[in-house]
């Protein structure tokens, strides 16, 4: 069966040339390469013409089109019964598609959880990444939800659950992920379809992004008991703490000292072997990071979604999952 990779794009003329080239060299050519531009102003669309005599490249133009609706009109535009999505800006190895489209292909799975793994370029980006991305053996294969930047899928299966969600502009992968579940189960996964993407690389534009995903959940109604608990975590109990401490209570000391010990312990098993190496003021302030890029996550997150739920009670019953 044709296999159709499919993405979006809107102004990555400086970082769509990374994944350009890595579906290039895949062991399991594209029969066919859908980017839709949602209106770029830079000079993608010049970058992904230059590729069209070395890739099966098919541009779509959908100028003010939000992530979800450039899936919906790449894959509709799409003649392949397979869909790969993928995202601007990632490396791709080179067994990525034949990696994911293989449950597919040879089982009949009607969608399939590829991987994905940071691509640091600062010592920033590497304690980021260690903080606030999963391993390998942090993953429950069967309860994995995957990115969109690499999944597979039947088309008839996005067919069936109305496409990507497009009243939603972030966490739309997750809903459709979601609508996916529902009909079909756990999905195959596929660890050995590895996506290489670079972490944000400062503290404002992670918070930007975590405010942006909490938002999204926000509005699609996602995870409201773990948004709750961190609500009563910082609104309630840290203050409890706090004043335990100020009134000279030792237990107060054991709870935050144990509670900030069990927040970032596993972020920091993660970075230990990508610090090895580093000289131990640098791994210092790395592990010394983790707790406050925690801290800046949540912080985003209890902004986002008390954003996004208005939005929802706005719109009222015009939106739905």
């Amino acid at each position: 069966m044709d296999i159709s990779v499919i993405v979006t794009v809107k102004n990555e003329g400086l970082a769509i040339r990374s994944l350009l080239d890595s579906l290039l060299v895949q062991t399991r050519p594209a029969d066919e390469v859908v980017i839709c531009d949602g209106g770029s102003t830079d000079d993608t669309v010049e970058v992904l013409e230059s590729y069209s005599g070395r890739l099966p490249l098919k541009i779509v133009h959908a100028p003010g089109s939000n992530i979800s609706q450039g899936r919906n009109r790449a894959i509709a535009a799409a003649n392949g019964p397979i869909i790969a999505g993928t995202d601007a800006g990632v490396i791709l190895v080179r067994e990525w598609l034949a990696e994911l489209v293989k449950p597919i292909e040879e089982d009949g799975a009607a969608v399939v959880s590829g991987w994905f793994e940071p691509d640091p370029r600062s010592e920033f980006e590497v304690v980021l990444g260690a903080t606030v991305l999963p391993s390998l053996a942090d993953i429950n294969p069967d309860g994995f939800l995957p990115s969109s930047r690499s999944v597979a899928y039947k088309k008839s299966a996005w067919q069936r659950v109305g496409g990507y969600p497009e009243w939603l502009d972030y966490g739309e992968d997750l809903v459709f992920d979601l609508n996916l579940r529902e009909l079909y189960g756990p999905f195959p996964f596929a660890p050995g379809a590895i996506a290489y993407f670079r972490p944000r690389s400062n503290l404002k534009d992670f918070a930007h992004q975590y405010y942006l995903y909490a938002r999204g959940d926000g509005k699609a109604n996602l995870w409201p008991k773990r948004h709750a608990i961190r609500y009563l975590t910082y609104l309630v109990g840290f203050p409890l703490i706090i004043l335990s401490i100020f009134q000279g209570r030792w237990i107060g000391w054991v709870v935050l000292l144990a509670g900030g010990g069990i927040y970032c312990r596993r972020p920091a098993q993660r970075l230990r072997p990508k610090v090895r190496n580093w000289p131990i003021p640098a791994r210092l302030w790395a592990f010394g990071l983790i707790g406050f890029i925690r801290l800046v996550g949540d912080l985003a997150k209890m902004v986002g979604y008390p954003a996004g739920v208005l939005w929802r009670w706005g719109k009222g019953n015009k939106v739905h999952k």
